[in-house]
């Protein structure tokens, strides 16, 4: 009796905890939210606890549960029988989450938009933008229709988003703009005019970040701002041939161009604080315009000779494939201040030569990365194959390169008439090398028997430091 007496004395201790501390431990079980309402039924002092406990929601059925607890779970490959489904479902739970006061994070993506149901997705960017006042909207369609959905005037003025992203919608704000504490705007699958991006531009001065993806419509992209130093763009493709894209970003400090992207004209003065670059980009979806490998050769001249100022640089496999075709052609690329760069491509043979002459232009290179993740064929150098490599003038000296790394490395390193001649090339070259590391992925022992010879095998080739150690994992 005693005992029991005990335990009812302090079987509510937990309650007792202040305020503060019981709403950090329920913040704790963010991945599943609905257990954190659940909680409203173990005492009073619990009831509505859970309204101030930080929360994402998330509405996008291509999200698995697996990879965002808490998600609805729909068949995106029967889409059209569970929209109706997938929106009554949305707007019914948000209504019952009007009452939490922290909604930090709310995605809400449907397939496609339908005018028959606009109430309902209005309905949505309301609750986020003026009933929950979230930090971060993840909003959009999947799918491209026409008409678009076009983004209501009061979203237009909103003080409490930070990280926006919109999809496939339309802007069409009838006043200025005003994301007053935006630091993070992405817009994929939009049309804007110069006109309009100016607007969007002037109603976010504390933006950091700016992501366009398949954005068309615009050719001047000036951004003035101190504070924007990111600036990334997926896929730009000018539906006037005779304009190309110029930006004028002076203290943009990052910068990067990814995948299927017309020319674009980059400056060196007009991004002069630029520190990083990468240039992920290809013309795989351009040959219908009938391009020329000359023509592609020429532009990424251009861009190399506009980033040659910036301490990291990243080169994608179209970049590494026109390399080895000026180096052909005799073309020295320009003396550079990159510290640190990256190769996003498996290499392949003929990449050798213009990789070789690549690096005798890098004197200030510390570390150097291979990521092998990206086996795209080479579409441009088999066409040269007639000419004749020559590879006995690129001796050169890597005076600070310090670090090197392969990672993603996979397939059978016996024999492999890239990776072995580059790693000789670079143990003969870099002076002061400390590490060298190949890091590998392999399926089967018999290439795991490979890597084990081979490990052995580098271990005797000659290196001009006497400090480098080669480490291979796998």
């Amino acid at each position: 009796m005693e005992m029991q007496k005990k335990i009812m004395a302090t079987e509510d201790r937990l309650s007792d905890l202040p305020e503060s501390l019981l709403i950090h431990i329920l913040s704790k079980l963010w991945d599943d939210r609905k257990a954190v309402v659940r909680t409203s039924v173990l005492s009073t002092r619990w009831r509505y606890l859970w309204m101030s406990v930080p929360v994402s929601l998330n509405f996008d059925p291509h999200i698995k549960e697996k990879d965002f607890p808490g998600s609805l779970d729909f068949d995106p490959h029967n889409s059209d029988k569970h929209i109706p489904k997938f929106i009554a479902s949305t707007t019914r739970e948000l209504h019952y989450w009007r009452s939490c006061q922290k909604i930090v994070k709310f995605r809400v993506v449907l397939f496609r938009y339908d005018k028959n149901y606009v109430q309902d997705v209005d309905l949505w960017v309301h609750f986020a933008t003026k009933v929950a006042n979230v930090e971060r909207f993840i909003f959009g369609f999947c799918f491209e229709t026409n008409p678009r959905y076009e983004l209501p005037q009061y979203a237009y003025k909103n003080a409490s988003l930070k990280r926006f992203t919109l999809i496939n919608c339309e802007l069409n704000p009838s006043g200025s703009i005003n994301w007053s504490n935006l630091v993070f705007l992405s817009m994929t699958y939009l049309k804007l005019t110069d006109d309009m991006l100016e607007k969007v531009l002037s109603g976010c001065p504390n933006l950091e970040s700016l992501e366009l993806g398949f954005v068309l419509g615009f050719h001047r992209l000036d951004i003035s701002s101190v504070k924007l130093t990111s600036l990334s763009i997926n896929y730009y493709q000018n539906e006037n041939l005779d304009l190309r894209l110029k930006i004028l970003a002076p203290h943009i400090k990052h910068f990067e161009l990814l995948g299927c992207c017309d020319e674009i004209c980059l400056e060196q003065r007009n991004v002069a604080s630029l520190v990083s670059a990468n240039l992920f980009l290809d013309f795989d979806g351009f040959e219908y315009k009938a391009r020329k490998s000359k023509e592609e050769c020429r532009y990424l001249k251009e861009l190399l000779h506009s980033v040659a100022h910036v301490e990291i640089l990243g080169l994608g496999h179209w970049c590494i494939e026109c390399l080895g075709i000026l180096e052909l052609e005799g073309w020295k690329a320009p003396p550079s201040s990159w510290k640190f760069l990256k190769f996003d491509t498996a290499l392949d043979q003929l990449d050798f030569p213009g990789i070789c002459s690549f690096l005798q232009s890098s004197s200030a290179l510390e570390k150097l990365v291979i990521d092998w993740c990206n086996h795209k064929p080479r579409r441009m150098l088999p066409r040269h194959t007639s000419k004749r490599f020559k590879t006995h003038n690129f001796n050169c000296s890597l005076l600070h390169l310090k670090t090197i790394r392969i990672i993603n490395f996979d397939g059978p390193l016996n024999g492999n008439k890239s990776v072995v001649p580059l790693v000789k090339y670079l143990l003969k070259n870099a002076k002061v090398l400390e590490k060298f590391v190949i890091a590998a992925k392999f399926e089967g022992s018999d290439v795991s028997r490979d890597y084990v010879k081979m490990a052995q095998e580098f271990q005797t080739f000659p290196r001009s430091s006497p400090h480098a150690s080669v480490v291979f994992s796998y």
